[in-house]
């Protein structure tokens, strides 16, 4: 059984309640958390090695490992094939920390955007940047309804509540 199938498992059995899906979650994500802090602090562009190794270099059970590789495909320059993990298979993260810390923003993941590891990977002018492009990207833009006396925007030049208004 691949390392995937593995996290799928272990996901599975943790949805059974409530709690002890946030003991399971509670855990993965303070691995996790620990993982990026040893990612970040080395500044560990890339990591490779068998899958095992990798795994054990980050602190990380071989399960969970499939886990974290499942969250930081997207920020790698060439993704993991997740369903061909094995403890045995050669890995390679190549990381790209621009795309990394804006996922981090996009999956809503504040404790590990706001690590102080992030200090000496991206300085702070391009951390704010990326933060900005991300929240400039998530703007929802509601168009204004009109009044019901306003002139309606179809251009027929009745008013609103007579034209377009009236039908919903």
């Amino acid at each position: 059984m691949g390392l995937q199938q593995q996290w799928e498992q272990l996901v599975e059995a943790a949805s059974s309640d409530e709690r002890a899906q946030q003991q399971f979650w509670g855990a993965y994500y303070a691995a996790e958390t620990d993982a990026y802090k040893n990612i970040l602090s080395q500044k560990r562009q890339k990591l490779s090695g068998t899958a095992k190794e990798v795994a054990a270099s980050l602190g990380l059970e071989t399960a969970l490992f499939a886990g974290f590789c499942d969250g930081i495909n997207t920020s790698l320059t060439a993704p993991v094939d997740l369903d061909a993990l094995e403890e045995d298979a050669a890995v390679e993260l190549d990381i790209d920390w621009e795309k990394l810390y804006y996922n981090m923003h996009e999956a809503r993941a504040q404790w590990l955007y706001t690590l102080p590891e992030w200090d000496g990977v991206l300085d702070e002018g391009k951390r704010k940047q990326i933060t900005a492009d991300w929240r400039a990207a998530h703007v929802v833009k509601v168009e204004k309804k009109p009044g019901r006396n306003a002139p309606c925007p179809c251009g027929s030049g009745k008013k609103y509540k007579y034209c377009c208004g009236a039908r919903g």
